[in-house]
């Protein structure tokens, strides 16, 4: 019998001795980012944390196919579910997924994924939704359904801020985020529902949203943790699907996000792939992308989130700094009443 091997607990600690927040991130990525996903939420933590120290525990949901390259990692990197049940976090991150199905309740982590929303409601001050994820949260909670897009939504969006709540107080009230994703969640029908709007994006709908079933959901249709060349990776796997067979129709650009000389290469190789599709293209596309150093203008707004949300877990009293009061919100067509 194999002795059990410890899991990192990823410790941010400043000189001083203070109690920790503690962090939970439950990384449901695919296997191609899985590390990646990792490391971005832990950089990002990192640099919002500021002088507070900080603790993060990493889960996964189990139910979810791998590769043995990923149930390694996972193995090696991430602790059992079943130890985050008998658990309380101050503050919880849940990534997205990739979709399997066409019905969220027909995913095979459906069950897992229920347990976690009703176990972060009652175990965290606050829980960040991201993508899938969010749109789980609200389709368990409320029974909201994604909207599937025509086309892939992918780009940096400008985004509006639409309350004064204290979680957007960034120090401007534009900013820009990535979006990746095939499914909606209709902000008319979020506010139906009792979801406050934070921000909007344009062409890209609801951005950042929140709820209150008892702990503070943060729902990103977004995702600010991406690292610089995130689209990059996602554009080029996307791609060479459609080479090898795996996806009928080739991808867009992501919006903004290539500068104008990149995008017209990219084009040009689109041209030629389209009219000989061939596997063999797809080491030509990695040549041609290597290398490249892309720009992160939603790096300040996505260090201020995570900053405030920080500060958030660590009052551990959300009505005490306002996050529970009615915001000034003319974006909504109700008040919410947090």
């Amino acid at each position: 019998m194999s002795a059990m091997v410890a899991k990192p607990v990823y410790e941010i600690s400043p000189r001083n001795h203070s109690r920790p927040i503690t962090v939970g991130l439950v990384n449901n990525m695919p296997d191609g980012a899985l590390k990646s996903t990792e490391l971005q939420f832990r950089e990002l933590l990192a640099m919002a944390a500021g002088g507070r120290a900080v603790q993060i525990r990493v889960f996964s949901i189990p139910e979810l196919p791998r590769s043995d390259a990923g149930r390694q990692h996972v193995q090696e990197h991430h602790e059992d579910i079943a130890e985050l049940w008998s658990t309380t976090f101050d503050g919880l991150i849940v990534t997205g997924a990739e979709a399997h199905t066409a019905n969220l309740a027909d995913e095979p982590c459906w069950p897992t994924l229920k347990r976690l929303i009703d176990w972060a409601t009652e175990r965290t001050v606050s829980t960040v939704w991201s993508c899938l994820a969010a749109h789980a949260a609200a389709f368990h909670l409320d029974g909201i359904e994604r909207h599937r897009r025509k086309v892939k939504l992918s780009g940096v969006f400008a985004c509006e801020r639409v309350t004064d709540h204290p979680l957007v107080a960034f120090g401007t009230t534009r900013w820009c985020t990535p979006h990746s994703r095939y499914n909606d969640l209709p902000e008319e029908v979020l506010v139906d529902h009792g979801y406050e709007i934070l921000s909007r994006a344009a062409g890209a709908g609801a951005d950042i949203f929140l709820k209150r079933p008892d702990s503070v959901f943060v729902f990103l249709q977004g995702h600010p943790e991406y690292d610089a060349g995130a689209l990059s990776r996602e554009y080029r796997r996307d791609v060479a699907r459609y080479l090898v067979g795996r996806r009928d129709d080739y991808p867009e650009l992501p919006s903004g996000y290539f500068d104008a000389a990149t995008a017209a290469t990219l084009l040009e190789f689109r041209e030629q792939a389209t009219h000989r599709r061939d596997a063999e293209l797809v080491a030509r596309l990695e040549l041609m992308l290597a290398g490249r150093i892309f720009a992160n203008p939603w790096r300040p707004a996505a260090l201020r989130l995570f900053t405030n949300w920080l500060s958030l877990l660590g009052d551990g009293r959300p009505a005490a700094v306002g996050w529970a009061a009615p915001s000034l919100n003319t974006g909504n067509r109700k008040a919410t009443g947090l």
